[in-house]
């Protein structure tokens, strides 16, 4: 996957509150494993994905349905938020251990 920057984490959480809670977690895993499939084919064949873009975490979140971005005082928001943080430590350290 290419680096995550604020804009990804932006755009993750607004898909996230996009859905049901339940599914929040597995659709955050997935959208990381699809920017990862992206940034290895652009890796291979120079081209973007033609299904998840250029391997970035913003092209995969701008795929699905997602909410106009809410202010902080949205407390559902800040949960997606804190997610797509957590999953971002989960993969860094996924991706350092092996």
């Amino acid at each position: 996957m290419k680096s995550i920057l604020h804009g990804d984490i932006v755009a993750a959480a607004r898909v996230l509150r996009a859905i049901p809670n339940d599914l929040r977690r597995r659709i955050c895993r997935r959208m990381f494993e699809e920017a990862d499939v992206a940034h290895d084919h652009v890796l291979a064949s120079g081209r973007i994905h033609q299904r998840y873009g250029d391997g970035s975490l913003m092209a995969v979140a701008h795929k699905r349905e997602m909410v106009a971005e809410p202010s902080l005082h949205d407390i559902d928001y800040c949960s997606c938020l804190e997610l797509v943080l957590h999953e971002v430590i989960r993969w860094k350290t996924f991706a350092v251990t092996n």
